[in-house]
């Protein structure tokens, strides 16, 4: 059994689900989010000098983390999506955009710290250490 969409002719099998127009909308806001927040970040990198000026390297951290948040939490929600056979459950998108924001906050910390001059191996470790231990403790939580 299959059923024919209305843009062309692909056919659906009886088990698989599309996704709704409002995840889709979702989706490709994000994407298009992020695009602007890689196009902004390229901007600060080839203009502007980050070595005299900490609003500098502060704009470019926080820019380089809204653009790793704003890819991450749409494929991360379409990864989730697709693990559960098509099925989107309350609370996706919120787990999804929960691990985009944690892994933006890490690169954001990343860059200002090495901007700084003061990441090292250890303090890197504990940072990414931290933000899976938040992660394992927001997850498990019912």
């Amino acid at each position: 059994m299959s059923r024919s969409w209305a843009s062309g002719g692909h056919t659906l099998a009886a088990d698989e689900k599309p996704v709704n127009s409002a995840d889709r909308l979702a989706n490709v806001s994000l994407f298009l989010l992020a695009m602007g927040a890689w196009a902004g970040l390229a901007f600060v990198v080839f203009n502007l000098n980050p070595s005299g000026a900490a609003q500098v390297l502060l704009a470019g951290a926080l820019l380089l983390g809204a653009a790793v948040a704003a890819t991450l939490a749409p494929l991360l929600w379409l990864v989730g999506f697709v693990r559960n056979k098509g099925i989107a459950y309350r609370g996706d998108w919120w787990r999804a955009s929960r691990r985009a924001a944690l892994v933006g906050l890490v690169a954001v910390l990343f860059v200002v710290l090495r901007g700084q001059a003061a990441l090292s191996l250890p303090l890197a470790l504990f940072i990414v250490a931290m933000a899976v231990l938040v992660e394992m403790t927001l997850s498990l939580r019912r």
